[in-house]
């Protein structure tokens, strides 16, 4: 377990974190400080926890229509997986149909190859 000092809202934080981690929560901290800062250029002093809690809710506002995007695009990647299942099948389907047509095109040309055969082979005389 790694310890890291942060400072928000101009106050010292001794954080634990995962080893390798230090870096992310450093950049998380300096994400809060700068938001508290902002709100505190906007509203001037109106206390610290008023600007925390400010902070924290701007997070969470932003959490959730990040999730909701999420929710969304999840939606939208299924709904084209399942376009493209559906395109798959009907290109099978079209591979068959188009299959099944030459093979009876090629059937039919060669009984009309035999049966002119058969007509042409009758009727010429040798001699």
């Amino acid at each position: 377990m790694s310890h890291v000092s942060v400072t928000i809202n101009g106050r010292q934080y001794r954080m634990a974190c995962e080893e390798g981690q230090e870096r992310r929560l450093l950049q998380l901290a300096e994400s809060l400080e700068s938001r508290i800062t902002s709100l505190r250029g906007k509203f001037g002093e109106i206390g610290d926890a008023r600007l925390t809690v400010m902070s924290a809710l701007m997070l969470a506002d932003e959490l959730l229509d990040a999730n909701q995007r999420i929710l969304r695009l999840e939606d939208e990647m299924h709904a084209l997986q399942d376009a493209r299942f559906a395109a798959g099948e009907r290109a099978k389907a079209t591979q068959t149909a188009i299959s099944l047509a030459l093979n009876s095109a090629a059937e039919r040309l060669e009984k009309m190859t035999q049966t002119l055969n058969r007509t042409l082979g009758g009727g010429v005389a040798i001699g």
